[in-house]
């Protein structure tokens, strides 16, 4: 199907029950939430839901499979200069410390802030997340040795004129921080105008086109927003997140867990007496962590005119962004299907959820359903008003809703349901889906 004959938006709804488990905390170390319909409800940000999508998708792509097998992705990172200096390093003979200090330098003039020099541990990274193609740091690497007899005596009086400007005296007490902050911007303008060299036009232009989206089909699909250089371009992403939250109210419960130190029990395993293990009572440490159950609905759209534009716009023409675009789209399908954030995989076997229900289709704008749940699943059984399980009862209520909203939206098309759930299955053979909803059996057939 081609980009004129399909809609523009492809709206994706899901719902899915995890339990015990702690995808997403805050600051305390506690779930996140949100009061919905005057009921407080878990929530999963869509922060957590489109990394975890968007690193799956990368990772097939760059272990040669899925539909982005072999295409350009991007790496967020504050590392470029980190990186940039192991490639210099490493395929192009530098020595260490000066390919860290030179790579450092040029980022850094072509308008990129980096941390505290003083600290050590973010000197040499940027203050602000870069997303970028992933091959940025091997481009500019490149470029740097290719200018080498130009950017080590250029490097070197730059160094030297952030010396100078960083022994410059200030100019004396200000009334208060804000004036104070004036006269320190000031100086360092001063200062820089008459100490900084600017960065050969050469070399700045390399590294602005190795930070450019290009042809990364991820920056493309999610979008990136970089406001320190003006003149490296921001894409507005051609995929619409929305938080996930429980259908029904709030559940949490606090696990009360003990750690036992192994040398202590063999100690006491080994003893030859009692007293010999006098001390080794009790557990090696002791805490609470957090845990929440519960079905989540959870909604994505795929702006598929924005994800051209996009593609275009990084240089593809229009035949290759619609080869492009169509892979894209099957990658985000599937990543929106399988992926799963990892906090805490381990202890609680998060990542191994399968969703209970997925649904797809196209439009002529997006649809979010989260009215569907506005009120909360009741599932006490002897309740005037209980529905049952949380599970089947948002099945029946996102169903319901779908099929409600589409006799009033004639945009709405090409409506397919996929089910991991055998109970969900049945169920759905006992709703009237009207000729409006196909039920599939694959993530490849959710879109035409």
């Amino acid at each position: 199907m081609t980009a004129d004959s399909q809609s523009p938006f492809l709206s994706l709804h899901l719902l899915e029950t995890l339990v015990a488990v702690l995808p997403v905390r805050d600051e305390n170390g506690q779930p996140k939430s949100l009061v919905y319909g005057g009921f407080e409800r878990h929530m999963i940000t869509s922060q957590a839901r489109r990394r975890a999508e968007r690193v799956y998708a990368r990772n097939r792509a760059n272990a040669g499979i899925g539909a982005l097998k072999g295409r350009s992705m991007g790496t967020r990172t504050r590392e470029w200069a980190l990186l940039t200096a192991a490639e210099l390093s490493s395929e192009h003979g530098w020595e260490k410390e000066e390919a860290l200090i030179t790579a450092r330098a040029v980022i850094e003039a072509s308008g990129l802030k980096f941390g505290d020099p003083a600290k050590k541990t973010v000197a040499n990274l940027t203050k602000v997340l870069i997303f970028a193609p992933a091959d940025a740091g091997t481009r500019i690497a490149r470029h740097i040795a290719e200018s080498a007899d130009e950017l080590r005596p250029w490097r070197d009086s730059y160094l030297a004129g952030q010396q100078k400007t960083a022994k410059k005296p200030r100019r004396g007490a200000a009334k208060n921080g804000e004036e104070q902050e004036n006269d320190d911007a000031q100086a360092a303008t001063e200062s820089g105008s008459t100490s900084l060299p600017p960065l050969p036009k050469s070399t700045r232009n390399a590294v602005l086109l190795a930070i450019a989206p290009r042809d990364a089909v991820d920056i493309a699909l999610y979008g990136r927003f970089l406001a320190e250089i003006a003149d490296s371009p921001n894409v507005d992403g051609a995929v619409q997140t929305s938080h996930a939250f429980t259908v029904h109210a709030a559940e949490q419960i606090e696990d009360f867990y003990a750690a036992a130190d192994d040398a202590k029990l063999d100690r006491k395993r080994n003893a030859l007496s009692f007293l010999d293990t006098a001390d080794d009572a009790g557990a090696g440490m002791t805490g609470y962590q957090s845990l929440i159950s519960g079905t989540f609905y959870r909604h994505a759209v795929l702006d598929r005119r924005q994800l051209r534009a996009n593609l275009q716009q990084a240089g593809m023409d229009a035949e290759e962004a619609e080869e492009a675009a169509t892979a894209a789209e099957a990658e985000f399908v599937n990543a929106f299907v399988e992926a799963v954030p990892e906090a805490k995989k381990n202890s609680t076997a998060s990542t191994g959820s399968l969703p209970a229900l997925v649904l797809a289709f196209e439009g002529e704008r997006p649809y979010n359903y989260a009215a569907a749940f506005q009120n909360p699943v009741d599932e006490n059984p002897e309740s005037s008003g209980g529905e049952g399980p949380a599970g089947q009862a948002a099945v029946r209520r996102l169903m319901r809703h779908h099929l409600f909203v589409s006799k009033r939206r004639d945009d709405l098309r090409s409506a397919r349901v996929l089910t991991y759930a055998p109970e969900i299955e049945d169920l759905l053979e006992t709703v009237d889906l009207a000729g409006a909803v196909d039920v599939v059996d694959s993530i490849q057939d959710l879109t035409p």
